[in-house]
């Protein structure tokens, strides 16, 4: 899997490229907003460009927010201070994207982050935070009421981060993506690391929990399976990783998993065998189970999808 277009939608609303030129918008909550640079233009046209949409008149109506390329994005931080100082004028933002770029502009684990805590506490009304690299990225443990989606995608997550985001008191959290990655990009997260998100102690509210690209995927697994969380999920996700019989048999063994709406482990090392069994138990309990993209579970050079 490569990341090579940008999304055009988030949070539920079509995003829309912000031009400093552009007519103004009859209702600027219709839209997420992207700001980002080109190759040409650099730090200084995406300063232009967001400066102008934070110093619109109607940026207090913006409710959600894409941030792309910010300008040499593999040597430079997310311009997480520019979005602390501007909250003030963003009153209504409610969905934050940082870092939303394709391969051609940075590749995953080039993308440099910063800590993120300072935007959680400048947005105590965000709802929905996205961020994508995990190269310097930083969290410490707080409270925050209202988020309701967190993700992390990254080619490797470091562990301290995993534990900071366990350590969180999250009471409105319902979805929480993780992609944790492998040990060459940084993602040294194990599953003693995940043991406080798997408790769902700070998680009251969590139905939809995604635990991604893993190269550990079978540990994860294992610790899925007896996890205390998962008997109120109503999706769980481990794609895009290592998976192989040993996960798949560890998930089989614990609890059940019946009362699940929807299991996606696609992009795996499952044997057929496996497939199988997982399919005759949970499918014929309606459960939505995705086995798509099924790696050869006899290659020695399994892959997680998402890396470099």
């Amino acid at each position: 899997m490569t990341i090579n277009e940008h999304i055009s939608r988030f949070a539920g609303l079509p995003v829309t490229a912000f031009d400093p030129h552009l007519d103004v918008p009859a209702d600027p909550a219709a839209y997420a907003w992207r700001v980002d640079t080109d190759y040409d233009g650099g730090a200084e046209l995406f300063k232009l460009r967001f400066d102008g949409l934070v110093n619109a008149d109607w940026a207090h109506r913006v409710t959600a927010l894409v941030i792309g390329e910010w300008g040499e994005a593999y040597d430079h931080t997310a311009p997480i201070d520019a979005l602390v100082a501007a909250a003030d004028r963003l009153p209504a933002l409610r969905a934050l994207f940082v870092g939303e770029m394709t391969f051609d502009e940075q590749e995953i684990s080039w993308i440099q982050q910063g800590d993120v805590t300072p935007l959680l506490r400048a947005y105590p009304r965000l709802e929905i935070l996205s961020v994508r690299g995990a190269e310097g990225l930083r969290l410490e443990p707080l409270r925050h009421d209202r988020l309701r989606e967190l993700t992390i995608e990254s080619g490797g997550l470091p562990a301290h981060v995993v534990r900071a985001v366990g350590e969180c008191e999250l009471p409105a959290l319902q979805h929480l993506e993780l992609w944790l990655g492998t040990d060459n990009y940084g993602g040294d997260a194990t599953a003693d690391d995940l043991a406080p998100i798997l408790s769902g102690t700070r998680l009251p509210a969590l139905t939809s929990l995604a635990l991604r690209d893993a190269e550990l995927a079978d540990q994860f697994a294992a610790a899925v399976a007896g996890a205390p969380v998962v008997a109120r999920l109503e999706r769980l996700d481990l794609s895009l990783g290592v998976l192989t019989d040993v996960g798949g048999a560890a998930l089989l063994a614990g609890q059940p998993l019946t009362h699940l709406k929807q299991l996606d482990l696609h992009h795996h090392f499952l044997s057929e065998t496996m497939m199988d069994r997982l399919s005759a138990e949970l499918e014929a309990a309606g459960v939505e189970l995705d086995l798509g993209d099924a790696g050869d579970p006899d290659d020695d050079d399994r892959f997680i999808s998402v890396s470099e």
